[in-house]
């Protein structure tokens, strides 16, 4: 290889590693500034590249040449507004971990009808604060059944009932006018039955059965079904399925009609990265990577996790940051607490992955907290968790668009003296109404008759009492919202929760949805036909709208600065420290109905001092205890953020 940029004169390409030479002809009409930014990409990405590609295949250096050449075909496709986005964002690349950058999820369909729907609706979403939309699935599935969408037939094409690749496209120029940007579902795992690689494996073309993992007889399937959790074991189990054109067993692990696509294959690598690319220069600027966890499989194992899964992530990164820098992405790791920190970097992968991933056990922990109104297992649980990559961010949440699988590590339960089947059992009866006392009304999604595991559906609203009229819902909807705006990261808001919308009564009444009770906590939007404000019968959204005009004016909440959680001294209180150079934030919560306080000594212990501090939350000063020396006292379900006074 050449090494070194060599000259940067104005008109001169400089020098270039060996592998890009082949593609310069793809990049001759470019002017030459252009053509100098691509070759300094490649050198500064070429190694991250090679390394990645290195333990997945015999011929590293063929698949790493293919790849450098649909980078260079859409770096010179990519339009000249998203080249100065690329520029924006590579001298701003921290600006999804900004305190003022929150994110909002919805299907499309339910929040304005369609992608032109959608980008009427831009302005609500820029007044809420909104700078990162997530919009469910939209590219074309097959025909119902399809898995909410995440059967995707064709990744090029866009869901005709919600418009076009120029829609599409002219959404994401309004969403960048409003300083939003855009977040598609990329599944990478299975394509649908009905995917043209599919129909042509079916049709009898090697190149193209080649790109799922087929078997001829039992014998392997068995095999690896020794080691396999089942995802939906009510209507989808096992993971394989009998294809009669096929004529073979096809690894289906969601459903029979979605097959699983072989990783190891280079040609499967390529394909996902020119679909990537495509999409990126459509304005598409950040890819949730669903069911990345699944990826790559191994014979003996859970086929969730393994090392190679980074390995692919990284490659495609690599191949992003070289064509279109603008581009983030988020995984869809839905897995135990042990193996979360490694969808954004690990070891060798450290920063090189991901860039986003969702934080599921803080979503599950805030659950458990409200329901057991002891913190004592959420304490512990989160203080396991290593600190990301400084450069990435979770994504926090109380609700996404899934159920609630009640992921509590057995080991984090027996550490504070509970079981884990135990209390996953108590939180799926707690949820679904069924233990005396519960205020929350979700239902129940997917129970393991073998295991009695049980997930749970319901909107935030539903879950926390607002249906059944709880008296104190409206403070628990604030707390869980406090937890989430307050650990730090980037936190999405699911569509509706930020106006208190309880469960769908009438889920089932589209008959393609009759089967998934999911449906139930993604109820259409309610705008009213005269244009006027969205409802806020309990004050949800004015809540929400002082959370999050407090968050930012917190720097302490940029994502690079790590959560601490310190050891409770009250066992219904969560506290949360943020160092940051201008001074300390303790996030403080009392998880129960019932007052409770921060011992000064707490504050003291982090910097902070007493009869000085200030409750962000409020602005104000918060309440000071007479019995206990210097406590800060804190209402039922009261958050605090404090900080020394400015």
């Amino acid at each position: 290889m050449t090494p070194g940029p060599g000259s940067r004169t104005a008109g001169h390409t400089p020098p270039v590693p060996d592998p890009v030479a082949p593609v310069l002809d793809v990049l001759a009409g470019l002017p030459a500034h252009r053509r100098e930014v691509f070759a300094a990409r490649v050198e500064r990405w070429l190694p991250d590249l090679e390394a990645a590609l290195a333990p997945l295949y015999a011929d590293p250096a063929a698949v790493r040449d293919r790849l450098l050449g649909l980078a260079a075909q859409a770096f010179a496709a990519r339009s000249d507004d998203l080249h100065a986005l690329d520029l924006r964002r590579q001298l701003a690349p921290d600006w999804f971990q900004r305190p003022e950058t929150i994110g909002y999820a919805a299907y499309a369909e339910r929040f304005a009808g369609d992608l032109a729907g959608v980008a009427d609706r831009a302005a609500y979403l820029q007044g809420l604060g909104v700078r990162y939309l997530h919009l469910m699935p939209l590219l074309l599935p097959r025909p119902a059944p399809n898995d909410g969408g995440y059967a995707v037939m064709d990744y090029r094409t866009v869901r005709p009932d919600l418009g076009t690749v120029e829609d599409l496209r002219h959404l994401t120029s309004e969403l960048r006018g409003q300083g939003i940007s855009l977040c598609l579902d990329l599944v990478l795992n299975h394509v649908a039955r009905e995917h043209e690689w599919a129909r042509r494996a079916r049709a009898g073309e090697q190149r193209y059965r080649d790109y799922f993992l087929v078997f001829e007889d039992r014998e392997l399937p068995d095999a690896y079904e020794r080691t396999l959790p089942e995802v939906f074991p009510d209507f989808a189990p096992g993971s394989f399925s009998f294809d009669e054109e096929l004529d073979g067993w096809v690894w289906t692990t969601f459903n029979d009609y979605q097959w699983d696509v072989d990783w190891s294959n280079p040609d499967v690598l390529c394909e996902y990265a020119d679909i990537i690319l495509e999409l990126a220069n459509h304005g598409v600027e950040v890819f949730r990577l669903d069911a990345i966890a699944f990826t790559w499989k191994r014979m003996g194992t859970s086929c969730q996790n393994q090392p190679e899964v980074h390995d692919l992530t990284q490659a495609l990164r690599t191949v992003a940051r070289i064509a279109c820098p603008a581009t983030l992405f988020k995984a869809e790791a839905i897995v135990g607490p042990q193996d979360l920190v490694a969808y954004l970097g690990r070891g060798r992968h450290h920063g090189k992955v991901s860039d986003l991933a969702y934080h599921n056990s803080l979503m599950v922990q805030v659950w458990s907290m409200l329901a057991s109104q002891d913190v004592a297992l959420a304490s512990h649980a989160l203080r396991q968790l290593p600190a990301p990559p400084s450069t990435t961010a979770w994504v926090t949440y109380a609700r996404c668009h899934d159920d609630i699988g009640w992921a509590i590590d057995d080991a984090d339960a027996a550490a504070v003296g509970v079981t884990g089947h135990g209390h996953r059992a108590f939180l799926s009866d707690f949820y679904s109404g069924d233990f005396p006392g519960s205020w929350a009304r979700g239902l129940v999604f997917q129970e393991n008759e073998q295991t009695r595991d049980r997930r749970i559906s319901g909107s935030l609203a539903s879950l926390a009492g607002l249906e059944v009229g709880d008296p104190l819902a409206p403070a628990r909807i604030r707390l869980v919202h406090a937890l989430v705006l307050g650990h730090g990261g980037l936190p999405v808001l699911w569509m509706g929760d930020e106006l208190g919308l309880l469960t769908d009564p009438d889920w089932d009444a589209v008959p393609e949805h009759a089967e998934d009770n999911r449906w139930a906590h993604r109820p259409v939007m309610p705008w009213p036909a005269d244009g006027g404000d969205l409802p806020d019968e309990h004050g949800v959204n004015a809540d929400l709208r002082r959370l999050l005009a407090a968050r930012r004016a917190l720097p302490h909440l940029h994502a690079a600065v790590a959560s601490e959680v310190l050891q409770p001294r009250d066992p219904g209180v969560l506290l949360v420290a943020r160092r940051h150079p201008l001074g300390t934030m303790l996030g403080a919560y009392n998880v129960t109905p019932r007052p409770a306080h921060v011992p000064g000594e707490v504050l003291d212990s982090v910097g902070l001092v007493a009869g000085r501090v200030v409750d962000r939350v409020t602005g104000r000063r918060p309440r000071s205890g007479q019995t206990w020396d210097h406590a800060v006292e804190l209402d039922p379900y009261q958050a605090v953020w404090l900080t020394l006074e400015p």
